[in-house]
């Protein structure tokens, strides 16, 4: 009869069936590749089946590993929920807990906050994932992704961090070289700076205007995938730009940026989703309910202090 496996073999096969790659693992856990190496085989000891297979650059998993990895976070989730629940009993959360965000929200705002968050709960353990790119909370293993925009999957709960929109700018610079766009359309002869945004495809802005919702393609010199880079470009007045209001608030007040098409807008609520509600993980509870506040009101809020929305 095969022995009892160990639970943190367990947890680390799930992680490296997830990552496809030990080295990427090992990256992430802080261990050596050998090491992890060792514990998965010592785990297929255990069990007495094979559970991956290996090939220079990535491993996979065998069909007895496929239902292993299916068992197992089976199992991790049981033992997360009962330490959760006897956590409750206590006024401290604990326990590992994955955050993602998108890269100017994640660093400039939510990484700030999980800092103050590591503070006041020393006995949890986050990992911030910053990207450009829609996430799977249940294949990737995340907790908790904090977003810009629609959460369109039935599966999750969003709950709702902050109300803003998405506007058009530009630099003042760019507007007096080429003149303001009076219609939606005259976009498309406009320069426009395109960022690959999570959940827009690229090179289409819709917008919602007088005549409702609209969508217009905008081309131009410049695109990047690095929000940051959009934003500086913008400044420094090589087009027209599709900011959140939280992003773009100051540099407005301070006339680094002009409004342009200012009856146009695009929601860009800020939202923390999950798998479950809230009530279900006292950790993530804790996170999102932390988050809500400093991202509104602490030192770290998404709107400067004194400004309002646009609209």
């Amino acid at each position: 009869m095969a022995d009892i496996p160990n639970l943190s073999d367990l947890r680390l096969f799930v992680d490296v069936v997830r990552q496809g790659n030990f080295v990427r693992t090992a990256t992430e856990l802080g261990m050596s590749p050998s090491y992890v190496s060792k514990r998965i085989g010592i785990l297929e000891h255990d069990l007495g089946v094979r559970l991956l297979h290996r090939t220079s650059r990535r491993v996979s998993a065998t069909a007895q590993g496929e239902k292993t990895y299916e068992w197992a976070r089976g199992i991790l989730d049981g033992v997360r929920q009962m330490q959760e629940a006897l956590a409750e009993d206590t006024a401290e959360p604990q326990g590992r807990l994955r955050v993602s965000s998108s890269f100017r929200l994640g660093r400039n705002h939510v990484a700030p906050a999980i800092s103050l968050l590591a503070r006041r709960y020393p006995r949890l353990e986050v990992s911030l994932t910053v990207l450009d790119r829609p996430v799977d909370l249940l294949s990737e293993g995340l907790d908790l992704d904090i977003r810009i925009g629609e959460v369109p999957e039935p599966h999750l709960v969003a709950h709702r961090i902050l109300q803003s929109h998405r506007i058009l700018c530009a630099a003042p610079s760019y507007i007096a070289e080429r003149g303001a766009p009076t219609q939606l359309a005259e976009l498309a002869q406009h320069s426009c700076l395109v960022f690959r945004e999570r959940d827009q495809p690229f090179g289409t802005w819709r917008l919602t205007g007088p005549k409702g919702l609209e969508s217009v393609k905008v081309t131009g010199a410049l695109s990047s995938n690095n929000n940051d880079i959009i934003r500086q470009w913008a400044l420094d007045g090589h087009g027209i730009v599709r900011l959140a209001e939280w992003d773009c608030i100051k540099s407005l007040n301070d006339g680094e940026l002009v409004h342009v098409l200012p009856a146009y807008r695009w929601p860009a609520d800020i939202w923390a989703v999950t798998t479950g509600r809230l009530s279900q993980s006292a950790k993530v509870g804790v996170c999102v309910r932390f988050l809500r506040e400093q991202l509104t009101s602490g030192p770290y809020a998404l709107w400067p202090q004194g400004a309002r929305p646009l609209l």
